[in-house]
């Protein structure tokens, strides 16, 4: 990416409508659930197999502008279960954004273990499948972990592949990576098929544009 010589000016006349400009990301607006997850996962014994169920929201937020750099984005939660347990099997929480003039995506992921990531990729905005990666040791779209993680249960490399579906559903495929100590290098995936049980809400800017009460 080209960093213009100003870094200060931001934008003029940036269009409120955050739904209207996600580019790809619009088939992600909205809330969204998942009841055919497959988790395989390192064990002391060996790989297990988990099935998994789980709820996605997804909402818009306003524009966001670094400097001259223009982003529209989705603030998103995502929880899963299994059905032999009721405790959280997996809480995730982040934004995935995109920048128009460029076709840069981004995924950020934070979750309650101690770690955070940021994943990247380009897409066209009809594209219909996207693919973002993170490598541990990087320091722009890279990987951040507790110690104990980083040495028992180091990932050293995130990937994401999202296709959305004629129907209008979405399907992930998650790659990560992980170096468990004593062990060979273990490919972590999870996998689902997501339909919209309810749709996303406006942007807070445009809402009060179009006459809503203030957050």
């Amino acid at each position: 990416m080209a960093i213009p010589d100003d870094i200060f000016t931001e934008p003029e006349d940036v269009d409120p409508d955050a739904l209207a400009n996600l580019g790809p990301l619009r088939h992600l607006a909205g809330i969204w659930e998942g009841r055919g997850g497959i988790d395989i996962a390192p064990k002391a014994d060996g790989p297990e197999r988990r099935a998994y169920y789980e709820r996605i929201e997804m909402q818009p937020i306003d524009p966001q502008a670094n400097g001259p750099q223009l982003l529209y984005g989705l603030r998103y939660h995502q929880h899963i279960n299994t059905v032999e347990e009721d405790i959280t099997f997996h809480d995730q929480v982040g934004f995935w954004l995109w920048e128009p003039a460029t076709g840069l995506i981004m995924q950020t992921l934070a979750i309650p273990r101690g770690q955070i990531a940021m994943a990247s990729g380009h897409a066209g905005k009809d594209d219909t499948r996207l693919s973002l990666s993170a490598e541990r040791g990087r320091t722009d779209y890279g990987i951040c972990s507790t110690t104990f993680l980083e040495e028992a249960f180091r990932t050293d490399r995130y990937q994401i592949d999202v296709t959305f579906n004629a129907d209008g559903s979405w399907s992930y495929v998650s790659d990560t990576t992980l170096v468990v100590r004593g062990k060979e290098p273990f490919a972590h995936r999870d996998r689902n098929k997501l339909v919209k049980v309810g749709e996303a809400d406006l942007n807070p800017w445009l809402s009060i544009i179009r006459g809503g009460a203030k957050p």
